[in-house]
């Protein structure tokens, strides 16, 4: 959700002018313009910001006009504090009105002032803000925005809100849109995206959504992030099964194997409903991959409950799983609670969880030896990508692939390379922890409207030379290290 708010302060930034700098030429005063995206949901978060916000001081000192702003959750969190704390910041925005940046920025260069504008409820919908796509093939598209839940350590709803939902026809309109444009890929975004439809008063309203988006022509991929287990119903898993667009991927948040741990999260649901609802999926999509959050630490946790979160995660089998040190976030009732736990003890249950679920991630991944994959090549996820002569992309279960991009022995040869957006198949020869390997070349490649896209985008001007420069820092990358729900 904070990439596609990023994507859409840069959307906003170009439709009034602006156009992006290489934030490798910040330091070296590159850019007129620089904006930081936050999140709040763990402390490092405002280390990360306060770092960046110093790093950035003398560069604005030698550049005189340069502007700094600051956007997003933390935003929301601190208001006039960042002005405080880091007085050469110009603007800072909250969550609900992302869509004023650019009057921000031109009232603050006009009142050579800093200008904090944080609302409490939400302006209009993001979507429909102009929006500056980082992909050219897959897009996000939020479904929902804000949350109803009260997690005792999140503190999302108080600085998204409460939970509001776009009509199904404003979200099957955007997505029509994408694929008219050469998307051929879609992640359905909401705090808790399941409970889509809580607003106009319809508890099956995912399911049929998840059926319309995938029934849209000329859209091949469609997947989602990140439902909640106590509101997770069988007509999900049916649309899954039944939809052939919809992809064999779940990402259900856990937090904690134990149930009395659970209940001080105040998360409504129990162990044995998450493994019957794990069950469910697999009996119907026995190919699933599955992934999860688990937060380790919880205040109170004792051995035997994370004896109890071990317990859930040999039983589940993920895929893979995003965990995460408890972190205390002042203003969430967590943080207040008795029994903290010591951060030896924490780091220690942390390190046994990360082995297991390597054991876990390493034998599901060799599994995967030897099957045949199509794969829907992506821009920018293998770092060794140059150094390997690999290219990388995208298994219908969201596995991450890296593959030799040469014909594989006795398939003809294609005049063109291989473009992110475009499918490929191939065999998978190597399985590590967190990837796959191809390296017997490809099978068959399939040449696609989104391929066509990218390449459109590359022959793209960069813009106008006239134009006002700007640059995003810090944009975080979907499975790198994604937040709790």
């Amino acid at each position: 959700m904070n990439v596609h708010d990023s994507e859409r302060l840069t959307g906003m930034l170009e439709a009034a002018g602006y156009v992006p700098a290489d934030p490798a030429t910040v330091v070296d005063e590159g850019a007129d313009v620089v904006v930081l995206n936050t999140c709040a949901v763990r402390e490092n978060a405002d280390n990360k910001l306060y770092g960046n916000l110093g790093h950035l001081a003398p560069v604005k000192a030698r550049r005189p006009g340069m502007q700094i702003a600051v956007a997003g959750c933390l935003a929301q969190k601190d208001r006039g504090e960042i002005v405080r704390k880091a007085p050469w910041v110009d603007v800072v925005i909250g969550t609900h009105n992302l869509g004023s940046l650019p009057a921000l920025l031109e009232r603050s260069r006009h009142n050579a002032r800093a200008e904090v504008e944080i609302l409490e409820s939400l302006e209009t919908f993001p979507s429909t803000l102009p929006t500056r796509r980082e992909s050219a093939y897959a897009a996000w598209v939020s479904v929902s925005v804000g949350c109803t839940n009260t997690c005792t350590f999140c503190i999302v709803p108080a600085l998204r809100g409460t939970e509001k939902d776009r009509r199904p026809g404003d979200v099957l309109a955007e997505v029509e849109a994408l694929v008219a444009e050469g998307v051929v890929e879609v992640t359905l975004l909401g705090q808790n995206v399941n409970t889509y439809g809580i607003e106009f008063g319809d508890r099956l309203a995912f399911g049929k959504l998840l059926r319309a988006v995938g029934a849209v022509p000329g859209l091949e991929r469609v997947r989602f992030t990140s439902p909640h287990p106590s509101s997770f119903t069988d007509d999900v898993i049916a649309a899954m099964a039944e939809t052939p667009t919809v992809m064999h991927q779940l990402h259900m948040p856990l937090q904690s194997g134990s149930d009395r741990v659970l209940r001080a999260m105040r998360r409504s649901y129990r162990s044995e409903r998450f493994l019957g609802i794990i069950d469910r999926v697999r009996a119907a999509m026995p190919d699933a991959a599955l992934s999860t959050d688990i937060i380790v630490g919880f205040p109170g946790e004792t051995e035997e409950d994370f004896q109890a979160t071990l317990d859930v995660v040999r039983a589940s089998r993920f895929a893979n799983a995003f965990t995460f040190q408890y972190s205390p976030r002042p203003g969430t009732p967590a943080a207040t609670m008795p029994d903290q736990v010591p951060k030896a003890v924490v780091q220690e249950r942390y390190e046994r969880l990360v082995a297991l679920q390597e054991e876990i991630s390493w034998a599901e991944n060799r599994a995967q030896t030897g099957r045949r994959l199509e794969l829907l090549v992506s821009e920018g996820e293998g770092r060794k990508d140059t150094a390997t002569e690999r290219s990388s992309g995208r298994a219908p279960d969201n596995r991450l692939v890296h593959f030799a991009p040469r014909p594989a022995p006795g398939v003809p040869a294609w005049e063109e390379p291989v473009r992110p957006g475009d499918v490929v198949e191939v065999e998978v020869t190597y399985a590590a922890p967190h990837h796959l390997v191809a390296d017997a070349g490809v099978l068959s490649l399939r040449r696609t409207r989104a391929g066509d896209a990218w390449q459109a985008r590359q022959a793209r001007p960069a813009g106008a030379p006239a134009a006002r420069t700007t640059v995003g820092l810090g944009m975080p990358r979907l499975g790198s290290s994604a937040a709790p729900a």
